[in-house]
């Protein structure tokens, strides 16, 4: 049984690589994200504690619950390197076992892993063996690619091996992220399970939650993209699962989220390196409203971080002009 809240009031922000570090999960939580995600973190690179590694592990009190998500193709790595994140005090884990990207793919990991069942399965109970029952996860896809269709088989092996719950994005990994996510395979794996399945892919709005939520019958959704172009889309997605005939959500507060972004990216980080990062990612923000041109023109000319705060605080005027 897991140990973490997963049911439909309960939304999670998904583990998104070069976003979904301390700032950005903050900026969730304090939106209604239930449960946050780390970014993908290599086994191999936890046993050298580089600083990039440190980086992804930063976290502080309110940013609980946190699941650490780990990605590597040897099994023993993982027995090797948990332990010293449990002394650290991490307590839940994932398992990347569906990422697509070929640099993950040919260290064995991702979903690599779907290619040897054997494999992933041992991982995962290594996982278990180290952090204990209720505490680890595993993400899959639908099988490496068209016709070879396994999570239903990988599910139900990862559930004997102790794992608490899975989360399936209904893609290939082949398919990376093109094409449209069959969600009607959520509702089938959510029948041959017992352990919570929780729902991922293709998850853009508030809308797309709650509507994935009514036609798999899964216990609960993992926003991702969906969330790196509206922080708010959990307090949104609560309000409609909370009250479906609900006919207006409150206004994305476009300027007063890139400047809490900024601020609290630049008392997390303040080096070049992490005002770059954010100057790319605040553009997203943005997409689909009138004035985008504007906006990402203005932020992509700042120089520091001063100027990226002022230009946030005049986006209001650009949209309504």
């Amino acid at each position: 049984m897991s140990l973490l809240p997963i049911h439909p009031q309960k939304p999670w922000l998904a583990p998104l690589a070069g976003y979904s570090d301390l700032p950005f999960r903050m900026l969730c939580r304090k939106r209604g994200c239930a449960v946050a995600c780390t970014e993908m973190i290599s086994v191999k690179g936890l046993k050298y504690n580089g600083n990039g590694t440190k980086c992804l592990l930063a976290t502080c009190p309110e940013d609980e619950p946190l699941v650490v998500q780990l990605f590597g193709g040897d099994p023993q790595d993982y027995l090797d390197t948990m332990p010293e994140l449990i002394e650290q005090g991490h307590t839940f884990f994932d398992l990347n076992s569906g990422c697509p990207v070929k640099k993950v793919l040919k260290a064995g990991g991702g979903s690599a892993l779907l290619l040897e069942p054997d494999r992933l399965v041992e991982t995962a109970s290594n996982m278990v063996k180290v952090a204990g029952e209720g505490r680890v996860g595993v993400k899959i896809r639908l099988g490496f690619m068209s016709g070879e269709d396994n999570y239903i088989e990988v599910a139900k092996r990862l559930e004997d091996a102790g794992v608490a719950w899975v989360t399936l994005h209904p893609r290939y990994a082949k398919q990376m992220f093109s094409g449209t996510a069959d969600w009607s395979k959520l509702a089938i794996l959510k029948k041959n399970v017992s352990i919570p399945v929780i729902g991922s892919g293709d998850l853009f709005t508030a809308e797309d939650g709650v509507k994935c939520i009514e036609q798999t019958g899964i216990d609960g959704i993992m926003f991702a993209r969906g969330a790196l172009y509206n922080p708010a889309i959990f307090s949104h997605y609560l309000k409609l699962i909370d009250d479906p005939n609900c006919d207006s959500l409150p206004a994305f507060d476009l300027g007063m989220t890139m400047e809490e972004h900024i601020l609290s990216c630049r008392e997390f980080d303040d080096s070049n390196s992490s005002f770059r990062k954010i100057r790319s990612i605040l553009p997203r923000y943005a997409k689909g409203l009138n004035g985008i041109r504007a906006i990402r023109g203005s932020i992509t000319q700042c120089k520091d971080w001063d100027e990226l705060l002022e230009s946030a605080r005049k986006i209001p005027h650009l949209i309504n002009n």
